[in-house]
């Protein structure tokens, strides 16, 4: 009610900072995924002007696996967050 007790409220400043570091963290997570998934899936001749069966289903697959172990990832670095106490190393 009155700031006792409970999380500290965060300022305008520091509620922006926060959304900025989140937006450049989906951003990068975005761009490692267009990076890798194109690297791995679509061929570099560029034959044709529209993706191809093979490359469709290859990003759709790296697309999936992507999101899949980032998902991953995340809830593993919570639950180490979850357990982790003060002075313990």
């Amino acid at each position: 009610m009155f700031g006792l007790g409970g999380q500290p409220q965060l300022s305008s400043q520091q509620k922006i900072a926060a959304a900025e570091a989140e937006l450049d963290l989906v951003t990068d997570m975005f761009n490692k995924l267009v990076s890798n998934c194109h690297r791995k899936c679509i061929d570099m001749n560029y034959n044709e002007g529209d993706l191809n069966k093979n490359e469709s289903n290859c990003l759709d697959r790296c697309v999936a696996k992507y999101f899949e172990t980032n998902v991953k990832v995340g809830e593993n670095m919570q639950q180490l967050g979850q357990n982790f106490s003060p002075g313990k190393f």
